[in-house]
């Protein structure tokens, strides 16, 4: 078990330098012995990018990002955040860019009705601040959040109505209440959808993450953060919200766990705090509106600072509500993240529980702050669980146009157009029955890490596996257009499994598509380790079926 720990004394400066026995590390109360310790500083100079020399038309999922210590990710959350408070993140986003520090890699993500990669991890601040100008990063909202003033203005509505209908009798009064208990349902009803998509979309990022090395940064910009990751005290099946423990919640920890994902939540809003706790407050001053009474929303600022603290100290990272300088905040996380030590212990059951172990760190001597990982769940990846296998297949959500790439599984593939091309009647390439006009038949070609996926020994020498290889072409509206794939059981006798760890899986698959501008979207799923890889490429269209 790996846990990274962050030593930070006064004014949140790094403590570097210490040694292993400088640390104690305890699961569930007991002494563990540390097998392995690395500390981590941020680089001297410039990092450099692995370069990765691939053939002609060949990709590859494999991440270009720098080798060990970390890398920072911000996340863009427009779902739970209101347009006003997303153009101030912008704004202080914009000035961070600008005094961004050579070698400082980012990368850029946004959430709306689901996750988008907008720009890969660089340092180049020209591409930061395009992505941070792109289309898909424009503040607005969404069909599924509606904005707290919103929220608020129907309900001042609806207890208006009430008070007026008072004079008109009862039923006009019972009216009101049944309209306020409708808008609270739907306020409750669009809360679930939302945790369920942040959950989704931290989910899809944990995977894309995955296969870098070394602690990631996940810098979250929301005014309000409506997930809870880890269960509270000694009640494992309930979360530090009080709500109960479901298999969403859950994989989500698992997946952030095994990418090493710390969580540094900002507040879109800027300062957030409770001011009626004061002492020279007053208490909550009389008044309908916000000049009058700026502390109406005390309680829910105070629920969702509880959930950033909550987030922050389960997963290592810092909370950060109490500075309007965004970009001095921004600059801080990735500071405080990039100065870190590992700390390597074996557990002591290696058995597959399901339930949650906590972690604890201690110095041995001295005092400093510690943020760290507080715990995993005993979950085997391989273990299928009564109610939880995915009633669908699991591969396709993770293959949708413009999702970052998943890297559990790294592969390599190589498209370019058939040789001879079929005859004008051969049977379509692919699920699309309607496909028509000029196609060309594409091969694609794979050649699949095999550390990445389960095989396992069998009594005879073979090894078995099975995998799914999906492919999914979209056009530039991000349509569908043509899709193809296969599920393989891998029996891989000694001489082939011998060839397979030498030059990786083979696969090849043939796909019609049409002669248009295209993106192609690649997905390989372990059905036994439940481990995903997607790579989305584009396709130029064909102006001739000849091969280069």
């Amino acid at each position: 078990m790996a846990v990274d720990v962050v030593v930070t004394r006064g004014n949140d400066e790094p403590v570097l330098g210490l040694q292993k026995q400088a640390f104690e590390v305890l699961e569930d109360g007991k002494p563990q012995a540390i097998d392995l310790f690395e500390e981590h500083t941020a680089p001297a100079g410039a990092a450099t990018l692995t370069a990765l020399q691939l053939p002609a038309h060949v990709s590859t999922n494999q991440p270009t990002a720098p080798r060990g210590d970390s890398v920072n990710v911000l996340l863009l959350d427009s779902l739970n955040t209101p347009a006003p408070d997303q153009a101030f993140v912008h704004k202080q986003l914009a000035e961070f860019i600008q005094k961004i520090q050579p070698g400082m890699r980012i990368a850029v993500f946004t959430l709306n009705t689901r996750l988008r990669l907008l720009q890969g991890f660089t340092s180049d601040s020209s591409l930061l601040r395009a992505a941070l100008e792109s289309k898909g990063a424009a503040a607005g909202t969404t069909t599924v959040s509606r904005t707290r003033d919103e929220d608020l203005r129907d309900k001042e509505d609806v207890m208006m109505t009430g008070e007026m209908s008072n004079t008109g009798g009862a039923d006009s009064g019972l009216a009101a209440q049944g309209m306020a208990s409708s808008l609270e349902q739907q306020s409750q009803n669009e809360a679930g959808m939302r945790s369920s998509i942040t959950l989704a979309a931290l989910q899809q990022l944990a995977r894309s993450l995955a296969a870098i090395p070394g602690r990631k940064n996940l810098i979250w910009f929301a005014s309000t953060f409506p997930v809870s990751m880890f269960p509270n005290g000694d009640k494992e099946q309930l979360l530090a919200n009080g709500k109960e423990m479901g298999p969403a919640v859950r994989k989500t920890a698992d997946l952030l766990t095994q990418a090493k994902v710390a969580v540094y939540p900002v507040s879109a809003q800027g300062i957030v705090l409770d001011r009626t706790t004061n002492a020279d407050s007053g208490g909550q001053p009389e008044g309908d509106d916000f000049e009058t009474n700026p502390f109406k929303g005390a309680p829910a600022n105070a629920a969702n600072t509880a959930a950033m603290e909550q987030l922050a100290h389960d997963t290592g990272g810092k909370a950060l509500y109490i500075s309007n300088n965004l970009s001095q905040a921004v600059a801080g996380a990735i500071q405080d993240g990039s100065h870190y030590y590992t700390l390597v212990y074996t557990p002591p059951s290696t058995k597959m529980d399901g339930k949650f172990h906590r972690i604890e760190v201690r110095l041995t001597e001295g005092k400093a702050r510690l943020a760290y990982r507080r715990g995993y769940y005993a979950d085997d990846a391989r273990e299928e669980k009564p109610g939880d296998k995915a009633a669908t297949d699991p591969l396709p959500p993770l293959m949708a146009h413009g999702l970052p790439d998943s890297t559990q599984i790294l592969f390599e593939e190589r498209v370019v157009p058939l040789l001879p091309q079929p005859g004008a009647d051969a049977a379509r390439a692919g699920g699309n029955a309607k496909l028509a006009g000029p196609l060309t038949r594409y091969k694609i070609d794979f050649a699949i890490n095999p550390n990445n996926v389960a095989l396992d020994p069998a009594p005879d020498g073979t090894h078995n596996g099975r995998i799914e290889v999906a492919l999914v072409a979209y056009d530039e509206a991000g349509k569908a257009v043509n899709w193809t794939g296969e599920t393989l059981a891998l029996i891989l006798k000694p001489p082939a499994y011998a060839q397979i760890m030498r030059g990786g899986i083979p696969v090849h698959l043939q796909l019609d598509l049409p002669a248009a501008n295209l993106s192609l979207s690649t997905g390989v799923y372990d059905l036994v380790a439940r481990r995903a890889g997607t790579l989305e490429v584009p396709v130029a269209a064909q102006t001739s079926a000849a091969a280069p």
